[in-house]
C-alpha cells in the first residue's frame, strides 16, 4: 500500500471513530415531524448517531427504542433545553465527540451528513462548530437570514463563519469543556452568537457547510410572541457579557438603528424597546470580555462585532 493511500485508508478510519450525537428538543406538538427526523438521523450512513430527545415542559411522544430521552417539568427554553439534552450524553457531552442540534420539524434529506461532519471535524482538529445549510423542503431555497454571515448572497458557498443555527449545526463537545454551554438565560434568540463568540475566543473556528443540509419549512422568526422582547433584551446581553467596553455602546447603537431601518410596527417597537431597557436593568450572567486578537479575527472574517 502507498504512503497515500495508507494516509486515506487511517482518515476514514479516524473519521469512524468519530462518535456523533444529536439532541432535539420539542414541545410535544409536531409527533410526525419528529419521527420523520429521527427516521434521517438513523439513516445517515456510517456508524450509529447517537440520539437524545428532551421534552421541554410537555410529555414526551412515543419515541423508538434505544433513544436517550428527559421529560422537563417546565419550558427551559430553547438553550436551556439543549443544554440538558448535552448532559444525556454525560458531562459537557462527553460520550460522544461531537453533538448534533436538531430542530424537531427538520429533516436531513442526505444520508452522508453524519459522513461530512465526522470527516470535516476530524480533518481539522480546531474546528469546533460547524452551521448547516436549511433549506425548504418544497422549493429547496434557503433564506438569506439563514446563512450566518453579510455576504449571503451565494447560499451554496461554504466558509469560515463568526455565528451559527442552533437547529441546524454540530458542535464538538471539547467547545463545552472550555468555552461553556449555551447561555439557559437567554431562552431564546442569540444564545448560538454567545457560544460562537466564546468559542472563537478560546481559539476554535466556525464552518458554515451548503453540503450538510437540513430540509426545513420556511417560517419567520417573528412568529413567537415574545421574539422582538428577547432580540432586544439578549442583543444587549450579548454585548455586556462578551465585548470589550468600548464596544458596547457602537454595538447596540448600530443594531437599534437596523432595528428602526427595518421600520418595524408600533406594538414590535415598544416589544422591542421593553427588551432592550430589561437588557440593562438585569443581570447579563459573568462578564468574560473576548480579547482584541478575537475582534480583529472576527474583523478579518468579515463580521466585526460592531455590527
Amino acid at each position: 500500500m502507498s504512503a497515500a493511500a495508507a494516509e486515506r485508508t487511517d482518515r476514514v478510519g479516524q473519521a469512524e471513530r468519530f462518535r456523533l450525537g444529536a439532541v432535539i428538543i420539542t414541545m410535544g406538538n409536531r409527533p410526525a415531524e419528529l419521527a420523520a427526523l429521527i427516521d434521517s438521523v438513523r439513516a445517515q450512513e456510517g456508524p450509529a448517531v447517537e440520539l437524545a430527545v428532551v421534552a421541554n415542559g410537555a410529555p414526551l411522544p412515543p419515541l423508538p427504542e434505544g433513544v436517550r430521552t428527559v421529560e422537563l417539568p417546565e419550558n427551559l427554553g430553547i438553550p436551556g433545553g439543549r443544554n440538558v439534552g448535552i448532559e444525556l450524553f454525560g458531562p459537557n457531552g462527553r460520550d460522544v465527540d461531537a453533538v448534533l442540534f436538531l430542530d424537531d420539524d427538520g429533516c436531513l434529506p442526505r444520508t452522508d451528513s453524519a459522513r461530512l461532519l465526522r470527516e470535516a471535524f476530524t480533518a481539522d482538529p480546531g474546528l469546533g462548530i460547524v452551521s448547516f445549510r436549511i433549506a425548504d423542503p418544497d422549493t429547496g431555497e434557503t433564506q438569506r437570514r439563514h446563512v450566518p454571515r453579510l455576504r449571503a448572497s451565494d447560499p451554496l458557498r461554504s466558509s469560515p463563519v463568526t455565528t451559527f443555527l442552533g437547529g441546524a449545526s454540530a458542535v464538538r463537545c471539547a467547545v463545552f469543556e472550555n468555552a461553556g454551554q449555551l447561555p439557559a438565560e437567554f431562552f431564546y434568540a442569540h444564545e448560538e452568537t454567545d457560544l460562537a463568540w466564546r468559542a472563537l475566543d478560546a481559539g476554535w473556528s466556525i464552518d458554515y457547510r451548503a453540503d450538510v443540509v437540513l430540509h426545513h419549512p420556511t417560517t419567520s422568526p417573528a412568529r413567537h410572541a415574545t421574539y422582538f422582547h428577547n432580540v432586544a433584551r439578549n442583543r444587549v446581553w450579548l454585548a455586556r457579557r462578551n465585548l470589550p467596553a468600548p464596544l458596547v455602546p457602537l454595538y447596540l447603537c448600530t443594531w437599534m438603528l437596523l432595528t428602526l431601518a427595518r421600520r418595524p410596527s408600533g406594538e414590535a417597537w415598544k416589544a422591542w424597546r421593553t427588551g432592550f431597557r430589561e437588557g440593562w436593568r438585569t443581570p447579563a450572567g459573568a462578564r468574560r470580555p473576548m480579547r482584541w486578537r478575537t475582534v480583529w479575527r472576527l474583523t478579518r472574517l468579515g463580521r466585526p462585532p460592531v455590527i
